[in-house]
């Protein structure tokens, strides 16, 4: 077939659509999943205020979009703060004013370092993954920095002595227990006799000392560190807290 007739043939046109059309689907699919760095400047401008752009927010460096959760990450929604930065930090300490709002995890336990890396995880399941946010946790190569090794390593490290606690404490049974707002608080033992001990690991965990009730026999209430609760007869089996 000649180009002439080839021009005026009534299929060309939906030829030349049918071309041009995969091209701008094809050119649409690569832009749409490459990877993008983003300045802080950058994600400032996705924070739910323009009705014309995504909602984005980052964690750890990596930036989301959470437009499908418009009514939360949007302007005026209980999630807001997060929008437009890196607030890290916020998603344990509750604090969403002023330095609350930072990146930053100096300081923070283990624990806490390892439930920010595991809010990150959620995101990647949940919402789209978009790009890295250049700073504290990616060079302007997108490559990691030391800051996001060292986060890793501790929530890792948080993540193996949350489970030799959970270990070492399965070997003495837990207190039952309940609370109501007419009675208080009451701890009991089906078997053995209540008492607060250590947690030697929590100050690794979470920076603070702090105790539990376990469930001890006779032969055991000789051990060193056991500790009566206030008020609490020593063989009893039940103990007001």
């Amino acid at each position: 077939m000649s180009l002439k007739a080839l021009a005026t043939s009534p299929l060309s046109g939906i030829t030349v659509l049918v071309v041009v059309l995969a091209f701008l689907l094809r050119f649409y699919t690569k832009f749409d999943t490459a990877e993008r760095l983003f300045s802080g400047e950058e994600l400032a401008l996705f924070n739910g205020s323009d009705e014309g752009l995504p909602i984005l927010l980052g964690i750890l460096g990596s930036v989301f979009d959470v437009t499908k959760g418009k009514s939360h990450y949007g302007s005026g929604g209980g999630y807001n703060h997060f929008a437009g930065r890196d607030a890290s930090r916020a998603f344990v300490s509750g604090n969403f004013t002023g330095d609350g709002l930072t990146d930053s995890l100096r300081g923070l336990s283990s624990i806490e370092v390892k439930s920010i890396v595991e809010w990150r995880d959620f995101y990647h399941k949940s919402y789209k993954y978009v790009g890295k946010l250049v700073g504290r946790y990616y060079d302007s190569q997108g490559n990691p920095t030391k800051y996001l090794k060292g986060v890793e390593t501790k929530a890792a490290r948080g993540a193996q002595l949350l489970e030799k606690q959970k270990m070492e404490e399965a070997k003495q049974p837990s207190c039952n227990s309940r609370w109501s707002q007419d009675e208080g608080g009451e701890v009991w033992c089906d078997v053995g006799y209540p008492r607060l001990v250590q947690r030697p690991l929590e100050i690794a965990l979470t920076g603070k000392m702090s105790k539990r009730c376990a469930c001890f026999e006779d032969s055991q209430l000789d051990q060193p560190g056991l500790e009566v609760y206030e008020g609490c007869e020593h063989r009893a089996t039940r103990c007001k807290v």
